[in-house]
């Protein structure tokens, strides 16, 4: 497999007809090794337009997806960003390249240790892996600038949404099968919350997130 003609292809056949035309974003996408966060037995997924199985049943959001949530999430160098579901790491590599730092949280020991050497091995020295509930808060309130939900979930929590700093954003995929939609969060000066859904997709469920919170919008 010419590797490099498979990343162009990606980018070019998957990313850019998802409307994802940042050129930050792609330019991060060409400059990101998606095939060192790959399991080995997987390697030749690596580009596939596909969810990567990981360790435990778990799977790598499709390269499209990561990147159209990549770009909703408009993430400045000066920010703080958590990332709910570590996976493999590589959503926290691309949030690296674009944060000031990144906290990347799995409640699976596997994943944490995975995403863990992935990301020391792409020499990032700002991103921090913890094994932790991603349903409560971590970072305190107000302690992040965006958040991402690397996963869908039924409705997001009110204690993850706490987390935000004023102006700050929250992207995931929200609802159940066969309808999901990818939604953005943006918390006021006044604490209040706005909603904007963004596009229709399907993901797999985040551990912990099947049942609606009490949490109304």
């Amino acid at each position: 497999m010419n590797i490099e003609q498979a990343r162009f292809n990606m980018i070019e056949q998957q990313i850019r007809p998802w409307e994802v035309l940042d050129p930050a974003v792609l330019e991060l996408l060409a400059a990101v090794k998606r095939e060192d966060f790959v399991p080995a037995a997987y390697r030749a997924l690596a580009f596939v337009d596909t969810e990567v199985p990981l360790p435990e049943g778990q799977h790598m959001l499709a390269p499209k997806l990561e990147a159209r949530l990549l770009q909703e999430l408009k993430v400045q160098r000066h920010e703080s960003v958590l990332e709910v579901g570590a996976g493999s790491g590589f959503m926290a590599a691309l949030l690296a390249h674009r944060a000031r730092e990144v906290l990347t949280i799995d409640n699976r020991p596997a994943l944490v240790r995975l995403a863990t050497d992935n990301l020391r091995r792409a020499g990032l020295a700002n991103v921090q892996v913890r094994e932790a509930d991603g349903r409560q808060a971590v970072g305190g309130p107000a302690a992040f600038d965006a958040i991402v939900l690397s996963g869908s979930v039924a409705q997001v929590p009110e204690a993850v949404l706490a987390q935000l700093k004023p102006g700050g954003r929250l992207v995931t995929i929200e609802g159940s099968e066969p309808i999901m939609q990818a939604v953005l969060y943006t918390r006021q000066g006044d604490g209040a919350f706005t909603k904007v859904a963004l596009f229709d997709t399907l993901a797999d469920r985040l551990d912990g997130f099947a049942e609606p919170t009490r949490f109304h919008f």
